[in-house]
C-alpha cells in the first residue's frame, strides 16, 4: 500500500493521475451536504432537508467520502468518522443508534479509503488490511457469514487490499497485484464469477492481474484495466451495462474497444465515465434525466454528455449525478427530490448545472444508492 504525506491541491491530483500514480494523495477540505436528511444523513445535527449545499461543522480536514442514507469520512489524519442511518450498525459505532452529527469510529488513525453499499460499510487501512460493518445479508462484509456487524471487523488477515467499491447487497476489490475479488450478493451476477450464486467470503474473478479502477452499481459492476479498457457486468434491465442490450451477465464483458477510460461510476441503474480526452459519457436508466443528454430516454450504449473535454470526476447516486470540472467547478443533473442537485430547487434537471460558482471542489463521494449529496471543497 502506498502512503503519502501532505495534502495535494485539485492540479497537483489530476497531475498524480496523469502520471498512473492511484490511489492519489488525500486532498484536504471543508466538508458540504445538500438533499434528502430524513435519518441525519447530511451530518448537520438535525433531519431537515437542504435544497443548497451546507458545510457540515467548522473543519477543514476531510479527505475522503462515501454514502448511501448514512455517510462514513475519513480526515487527513486517519482518522474514521459516520454518521445517518444507522439500523444495522453501519456507523460502525457499536450500536444501532441513528446520528445527525459526525462521530468517530474508535481512536485509530490508520483509516484510508472508504466505500458504502446499501445499509454496510467497508473501509482499507493504510496497512492494506480490509474491515466491514454493517448489515451482512448477503455476506457483503465479506467475513464468511451473514451476520451483521455494529463494529468494524477485520476481513481474513491479508495486507494486500488496495481499492474498494460496494454497490446493493456486493462488495468489490482489487488487491496490490492487479487481481479483482469480489463477495456478497449475486442474483444477477453481478459478482462476476460466472454464476449467480452469492459468496460470504471474496473470490476472485477470473485470474488478471491489470485491474486498475471499480465502481460498483445497484446491480450492477464496473472496471478500467490498466490499459484503458472499460467492462461491465452484472443487471443491465435499463442497458446499464453499455453493452447495446438488456441482457445480464455474469462476468466481465467489454465494453466497446476504446482503450482511452480514465474514469467510471455506477448509479442505481446508470452508469457515467470520464474518457482520458476529458469528455463524459453516460448510459442506462435515464428516467429522471440522470444521464445528462437533454431528455429522458434510456440508452444501451454510452453517449456523450455534451461536447465539452473538460470533465474531471463523476458520481452517480440513487437517480442523480455530480461532477467536477477541470477548473474545480461542481456540476449536477437529474432526478432533484429534497434538493439533492443542490440549485436551491426540487427541479428535476436533464442537462448538467452549476453548482453555485465556486471553483474549488476537490472531492465528490461514492454514493450508488444515494438520495444525498456530499462534497469536499478547498
Amino acid at each position: 500500500m502506498p502512503s503519502y504525506s501532505g495534502v495535494w491541491t485539485l492540479q497537483a491530483q489530476m497531475q498524480a493521475e496523469a502520471a498512473g500514480n492511484w490511489p492519489k494523495p488525500p486532498v484536504e477540505g471543508g466538508l458540504f451536504s445538500w438533499g434528502n436528511n430524513g435519518a441525519g444523513q447530511l451530518g448537520l445535527g438535525d433531519v431537515a432537508n437542504r435544497s443548497s449545499p451546507v458545510q457540515v461543522g467548522v473543519l477543514t480536514t476531510w479527505s475522503q467520502i462515501a454514502m448511501s442514507d448514512c455517510v462514513v469520512a475519513t480526515k487527513t489524519d486517519g482518522t474514521i468518522w459516520s454518521w445517518g442511518r444507522n439500523k444495522y450498525g453501519q456507523l460502525g459505532l457499536g450500536d444501532g443508534v441513528y446520528r445527525s452529527s459526525p462521530v468517530q469510529i474508535g481512536a485509530l488513525t490508520t483509516w484510508y479509503q472508504v466505500a458504502m453499499g446499501y445499509n454496510s460499510a467497508t473501509s482499507i487501512k493504510t496497512d492494506g488490511t480490509l474491515w466491514s460493518w454493517g448489515r451482512n445479508q448477503y455476506g457483503q462484509l465479506g467475513l464468511g457469514d451473514t451476520v451483521a456487524r455494529s463494529s468494524p471487523v477485520q476481513v481474513g488477515a491479508l495486507t494486500t487490499w488496495y481499492q474498494i467499491a460496494a454497490g446493493q447487497g456486493a462488495t468489490l476489490s482489487i488487491k496490490t497485484d492487479g487481481t479483482l475479488w469480489a463477495w456478497g450478493r449475486n442474483h444477477v451476477g453481478q459478482l462476476g464469477i460466472g454464476d449467480t450464486y452469492g459468496r460470504s467470503s471474496p473470490v476472485q474473478i477470473g485470474t488478471l492481474t491489470t485491474w486498475s479502477k471499480i465502481a460498483g452499481g445497484s446491480s450492477s459492476a464496473f472496471a478500467i484495466k490498466t490499459d484503458g479498457t472499460l467492462w461491465s457486468w452484472g443487471g443491465n434491465g435499463s442497458g446499464q451495462l453499455g453493452l447495446g442490450d438488456t441482457v445480464a451477465r455474469s462476468s466481465p464483458v467489454q465494453v466497446g474497444a476504446l482503450t482511452t477510460w480514465s474514469q467510471v461510476a455506477a448509479g442505481n441503474s446508470n452508469a457515467l465515465a470520464v474518457k482520458t480526452d476529458g469528455t463524459l459519457w453516460s448510459w442506462g436508466y435515464n428516467g429522471s434525466g440522470q444521464l445528462g443528454i437533454n431528455n429522458t430516454a434510456y440508452r444501451s450504449s454510452p453517449v456523450q454528455v455534451g461536447a465539452l473535454t473538460t470533465w474531471y470526476k463523476v458520481a452517480a447516486g440513487s437517480n442523480h449525478t455530480l461532477a467536477t470540472k477541470t477548473d474545480g467547478t461542481l456540476w449536477s443533473w437529474g432526478y432533484n427530490g429534497a434538493g439533492r442537485l443542490g440549485l436551491n430547487d426540487t427541479a428535476n434537471r436533464s442537462s448538467p448545472v452549476q453548482v453555485g460558482a465556486l471553483t474549488t471542489w476537490l472531492v465528490i463521494p461514492k454514493m450508488p444508492t444515494s438520495n444525498s449529496s456530499l462534497a469536499i471543497k478547498g
